[in-house]
């Protein structure tokens, strides 16, 4: 039964593997003409699915794909004028087109956020296949936000385990532990 669930269109059929030596790729928003165009230089890390109600979801899509990228490994090249911040007010600042509402990238502005320096893009927009897979399934429980009827959470945390996607109901374990590292040494009570 878990296999009828769609949990986003590039995961549903199995996970792609990285390209060997990908050097980057160009995402692509989906108007029809004058397309946002954001360059990406070299891999992403951490892709995953993510359940939040704030990521980008494709139409029919329970969950997003995000993955990072180092800021300086980001720049828009075609249309940045399309581009508006979707909530000023929110921790990561998403860019996305006016003309189709794809979130291009989101940035972290906060220079004590431990993500500062780091953008958040959706690899599914790449024009080129390369990108690393996702690693795990972030946020599962707030797709209950997002509509999905809580009865079928048991399903999906099912086919997401298919998919070799671990869910969590936050990041993955070594994202929380650096999420943990920054905080405790703000703080003082770890030394860096």
């Amino acid at each position: 039964m878990a296999a009828t669930i769609s949990i986003h269109s590039s995961v549903d059929t199995g996970l792609k593997p990285a390209a060997a030596g990908f050097k980057g790729a160009t995402l692509a928003c989906k108007c029809k003409q004058n397309p946002v165009e954001v360059s990406i230089k070299g891999q992403c890390a951490h892709n995953h699915v993510c359940g939040c109600t704030k990521c980008w979801k494709p139409a029919g899509a329970l969950f997003s794909q995000v993955a990072v990228v180092a800021k300086d490994n980001l720049k828009v090249t075609a249309n940045g004028d399309k581009l508006q911040i979707v909530d000023p007010a929110a921790t990561i600042q998403r860019y996305a087109c006016k003309g189709c509402g794809v979130h291009m990238y989101g940035r972290i502005e906060n220079k004590k956020h431990p993500f500062h320096g780091l953008d958040f893009i959706h690899t599914e927009l790449s024009r080129e296949p390369g990108f690393a897979p996702p690693e795990f399934a972030a946020f599962v429980s707030s797709i209950i936000e997002s509509g999905c009827d809580p009865a079928q959470m048991g399903g999906v945390r099912s086919r997401l385990k298919e998919l070799k996607l671990e869910p969590y109901d936050a990041l993955s374990p070594p994202l929380m532990d650096a999420i943990a590292t920054h905080v405790a040494k703000a703080s003082g009570k770890l030394k860096s």
